[in-house]
């Protein structure tokens, strides 16, 4: 079906995302979750394709096709499982950091592997004392000669045992200047004194989370992104990207639920006849399947409002915290459409499990309206 936002081009991208996802991507979704390993022979083959962000100028190793065909790839992956479609959204995400904020010298070489998929990047902003309060950092980072040396921990990271590199949040200023005293720079994974654990998830188990501890960890100074003492105000504004992407990433997965279960109603014999006839299966189905395509128009609008260069922070906003839930509710809706089979471990409730994680991560719905009341009402009048 087509829409405003998706050209023939497009169209043509995603059948393209499709076709690989079904064949390379679906055959070891449940296995993945069990190993918990992310598939680095997969990840190159994604970066062959074009499919790592796209939308980066070619010079920095991307195709330059906009952040609409960087979100129909990321639907698509996710739609096989939605642990692999990370390496999309982290890549686009550090990627945009590196190339608007690093210096070219330095993120060139990380920039091409990126693209190429022969490394995974990513984002270190939470720590055990802060997360929706993400501006209240304490892991510190000092100024030493020609490096920073940084002392302190980050937890609840996306791929912290099994990134390359990390984009790294540390304060620099004073605790009490808050966001203003907060530096952004790229620290290799392979530097004496860091440390890395994992934790057992819930969901997104192939990608999985954990801690990185910093024990006088000297980083060269050239890799800071941005401004000393301005890294957290200038890079987060590329977070709006990734909210959409998420927003996408995540009805990836709540759409190809409703297909499938689509599918099950008509097939599926209760009472001498489909269990489609009973208004009871899908009127609940109906009412969601509404509401994945309206919130998908909300998604692909923010991304091409961002292509335009337009203002897109409350539509990113809306996107992070309608999509998570409603996809939750959706693959539940599924999941009972499918009685006792949808309740066994499976396609079903892994990927229950794996959308559960983007209510919390990435920032939260309470996180989100606030976003969204700043932009309507001015930041005075929301001050918290």
């Amino acid at each position: 079906m087509m829409n405003p936002y998706i050209d023939e081009d497009l169209a043509m991208l995603a059948d393209q995302a499709r076709r690989f996802a079904t064949e390379r991507v679906a055959p070891g979704f449940l296995e993945r979750d069990q190993t918990r390993v992310l598939d680095r022979t997969l990840m190159r083959e994604m970066g062959q394709m074009g499919f790592i962000a796209p939308e980066l100028p070619e010079q920095h190793g991307g195709q330059g096709l906009g952040c609409l065909a960087a979100g129909i790839i990321h639907e698509e992956i996710a739609r096989a499982d939605l642990s692999i479609s990370y390496i999309n959204l982290l890549a686009s995400l550090n990627g945009q950091i590196l190339a608007h904020h690093g210096k070219p010298d330095v993120v060139k070489p990380w920039l091409t592997k990126l693209t190429q998929g022969e490394i995974l990047l990513a984002v270190a902003l939470t720590e055990p004392g802060g997360g929706s309060d993400a501006a209240n950092l304490r892991l510190k980072m000092e100024r030493v000669g020609n490096h920073y040396v940084i002392n302190g921990e980050k937890t609840s990271i996306s791929a912290a045992d099994q990134a390359d590199a990390v984009v790294v949040f540390a304060r620099t200023g004073p605790v009490d200047s808050g966001a203003h005293g907060v530096s952004a720079i790229l620290v290799p994974m392979d530097l004496p004194g860091i440390t890395r654990t994992r934790f057992n998830c819930h969901g997104q188990r192939a990608i999985g989370r954990g801690s990185l501890f910093f024990d006088n960890v000297k980083v060269p100074a050239d890799h800071l992104l941005g401004e000393e003492g301005k890294g957290f105000v200038q890079v987060m504004r590329g977070f709006d990207f990734s909210r959409a992407l998420i927003g996408l990433q995540v009805l990836g997965v709540a759409r190809v639920a409703l297909e499938e279960t689509w599918a099950y109603t008509t097939q599926r014999q209760a009472f001498g006849q489909s269990i489609s006839a009973f208004q009871g299966v899908t009127h609940p189905l109906a009412d969601f399947d509404t509401q994945v395509v309206a919130a998908r128009l909300l998604c692909l609008q923010a991304l091409w409002l961002k292509d335009k260069g337009a203002p897109h922070t409350a539509e990113a906003a809306m996107c992070k915290w309608w999509a998570p839930k409603l996809a939750y509710d959706v693959i539940h809706q599924c999941l009972l459409t499918l009685g006792h089979g949808g309740y066994d471990r499976g396609l079903m409730e892994q990927r229950l499990r794996d959308v559960l994680g983007f209510q919390l991560g990435d920032g939260t719905a309470q996180i989100m309206k606030t976003v969204i009341a700043r932009s309507r009402a001015g930041r005075a009048a929301v001050p918290v």
